[in-house]
């Protein structure tokens, strides 16, 4: 495969690279690249701390620290410091666990559930923009590949 010509681009050169090797690092580019996007837009909080929020919403009660570590597939001490963060501009606060008073559950704030309001739609609208033009079958494939490879990576 050519990926110059597959990617449009003149200033790289991919030569041999394998599709695998080429996979990861536009996925690390892309990465990068919401990343800064996603922190221009929201302005209060960062993307990774609106990622933990997100990931906090998914959870069926309030995660601990550990419990959200593993879902965001971060480190305990990375996760810590967003929590702080967010804990520090009133979106999360930690709780002890009515069962087990060691435990530390995360809780989302009133204050972070409006944030999360007011941002759907734009939130929405942008999502809509990244995968413009992407069919519903090549997203099924690209899901089911990714959530193959995170099972790989999680047996490293």
């Amino acid at each position: 495969m050519n990926y110059d010509e597959a990617m449009g681009m003149g200033k790289v050169e991919f030569g041999k690279m394998p599709p695998q090797a080429f996979l990861l690092g536009l996925l690390s580019a892309f990465d990068n690249r919401y990343q800064a996007s996603a922190d221009n837009f929201m302005k209060e909080i960062t993307w990774k701390q609106f990622f933990a929020i997100i990931c906090i919403k998914l959870c069926r009660e309030a995660p601990t620290l550990n419990d959200l570590a593993d879902v965001m597939g971060s480190s305990h001490q990375n996760v810590k410091q967003i929590l702080l963060k967010l804990e520090r501009k009133g979106f999360v606060s930690m709780t002890t666990d009515g069962k087990d008073r060691r435990k530390q559950r995360i809780v989302l704030t009133e204050q972070c559930r409006e944030f999360c309001e007011k941002n759907d739609a734009p939130s929405q609208e942008i999502i809509g923009c990244i995968f413009e033009g992407i069919d519903e079958d090549k997203l099924r494939i690209t899901i089911e590949t990714i959530m193959t490879m995170e099972r790989n990576v999680s047996k490293l």
